[in-house]
Order: C-alpha cells, then sequence, then structure tokens
C-alpha cells in the first residue's frame, strides 16, 4: 500500500500523547489538510483531530488512524510529518520525502 504521509517516531509519540491527555474523543483520528497548493507560495500543511468523513482516504501509520481528502493526495504524497524541540520553540514540521510503500 502506498502510503502518503509518513509520521516520525518522534511525533508519533507526540500525536499519541496528545490523543491520550487532551481530551480528543474516541473514534478520532489525525487530520492531514492541505491549504493553498499550486501557486507560488507552495501548499502549506495542518494538522487536526476529526473523525473520518464520507470520502476521506485513511490509512494507519504507527498506530495511528489517519484521514486526508483523496483531491489532496497529489500534495501530500512524499510528506513527513516529524516533531522538533529547541530552546526557543517546539512543534510538528513537515518535510518532503521520498514516497514510501508498505
Amino acid at each position: 500500500m502506498l502510503v502518503p504521509v509518513k509520521i516520525t517516531p518522534k511525533a508519533a509519540i507526540e500525536i499519541k500523547y496528545i490523543i491520550a491527555h487532551k481530551n480528543i474523543p474516541a473514534g478520532y483520528g489525525l487530520r492531514v489538510l492541505v491549504q493553498g497548493g499550486g501557486g507560488c507560495g507552495g501548499a502549506k500543511f495542518r494538522l487536526g483531530f476529526d473523525k473520518p468523513k464520507e470520502g476521506d482516504l485513511t490509512y494507519i501509520e504507527q498506530d495511528i488512524p489517519v484521514y486526508y481528502e483523496k483531491r489532496q493526495m497529489m500534495y501530500l504524497m512524499g510528506l513527513e510529518i516529524d516533531f522538533e524541540e529547541r530552546a526557543d520553540a517546539r512543534g510538528f514540521v513537515f518535510n518532503p520525502t521520498v514516497i514510501v510503500k508498505n
């Protein structure tokens, strides 16, 4: 199966922590959203927690349900979600990678 978005182990730990400790309802998973796209600014990515919607494509990555809209797949292919902690900031980062097959 083709996995459009890879989640690093550090990001998976943080996502699972948020699900367990931030009142995310049962049955929700990670939604990956694309804003913008084809223009000069390129695509911007966002994460959220949501229930699957009709027409979503879904898969499991590191025991995390991941949901995204089919029309956004071309922007998500090869994306990696990582989590960084630095002295001045912490948060999720989006890195382009190579396409991964499972």
